[in-house]
């Protein structure tokens, strides 16, 4: 039977039984039709202040379109080698600046992890400290390392070891936390103290997903080395944002062939050693599940 089928005597009788079924929902409508409204209200209020214009915007892809002619073909004028040593100091900062990260956020993870210290005060205060560090943009900590150590890659290399210890630290926590507890009560009824579930529960299994997240957080690290070099904390930056300024366009079209080159390899490479831990991870687990069985 459908609605159709109902005499109106049918219909109101139901109404009056059924008075949530019939009322309309015209209060969440009108919501998310406000909802709306003031959005648009406020995308056109910041177009406004942003100076947004259809003509400047179409001007400037003219613009765009005889900066990119210039840039046509890439030339390095004789400075290969020197770009070359440059993109080696930009991968330099690169590693140390994750590894350094890496290594200061292993420790942190474990202390900041619910599952290893339970006390609520020590994991808010942890916490919020690496919030505090991951807040604050790679670019910003190479400023203030730059006016610390001076110019050059070691002002580089600190500034990303500080972005990414608050970034790694936070995710290794959440790792660390989403492991499986079986293979730690295994360690723990068998005896084993309280490192020992650590050593030999916890870390096996989170150190795929840890060495992952690494490999991810090197390769975008290799492009945050290029944008703090502008600022002077070294690498192929420098030499971008020289050439940007006296308009040598045919050596800049090179340097970011080199950089998009060298992206797309560590982007290559760090994906394989990815799928191989994840894999082995994964492999290892169906081995103890057999054992166990």
């Amino acid at each position: 039977m459908t609605p159709r089928d109902l005499n109106p005597a049918e219909i109101a009788a139901l109404r009056q039984r059924y008075p949530g079924a019939f009322r309309s929902a015209r209060g969440p409508r009108l919501l998310a039709g406000l909802a709306v409204a003031g959005l648009l209200a406020l995308a056109g209020d910041a177009m406004v202040r942003l100076d947004f214009s259809v003509i400047r915007l179409l001007a400037g892809l003219g613009r765009l379109g005889e900066f990119s002619l210039m840039l046509l073909p890439p030339d390095p004028a004789g400075q290969a080698w020197t770009f070359l040593r440059a993109l080696a100091e930009t991968l330099g900062i690169a590693f140390i600046g994750t590894l350094a990260a890496a290594l200061l956020a292993f420790p942190m993870a474990f202390l900041a992890a619910r599952n290893v210290v339970p006390n609520p005060f020590v994991h808010f205060t942890l916490r919020r400290g690496l919030d505090v560090m991951r807040s604050v943009d790679v670019l910003i900590w190479a400023l203030i390392w730059i006016n610390v150590v001076g110019l050059g890659p070691f002002a580089g290399a600190l500034a990303i070891a500080c972005a990414d210890f608050g970034a790694l630290g936070k995710l290794f926590s959440e790792a660390v936390e989403t492991v499986d507890a079986k293979a730690g009560e295994g360690v723990s009824a068998s005896g084993g103290a309280e490192l020992h579930r650590i050593r030999f529960g916890l870390i096996p299994a989170v150190l795929p997903v840890l060495g992952s997240q690494v490999l991810y957080f090197f390769e975008s690290n290799t492009r945050s080395a290029t944008i703090i070099g502008i600022v002077g904390a070294g690498g192929i930056g420098q030499y971008l944002t020289e050439l940007i300024r006296v308009l040598e366009l045919r050596q800049v079209a090179f340097l970011i062939l080199m950089i998009l080159v060298t992206v797309a390899a560590i982007d290559a490479v760090s994906t394989r050693l990815r799928r191989a831990l994840i894999g082995g991870a994964s492999r290892q687990g169906r081995n103890l599940i057999g054992l166990n069985v």
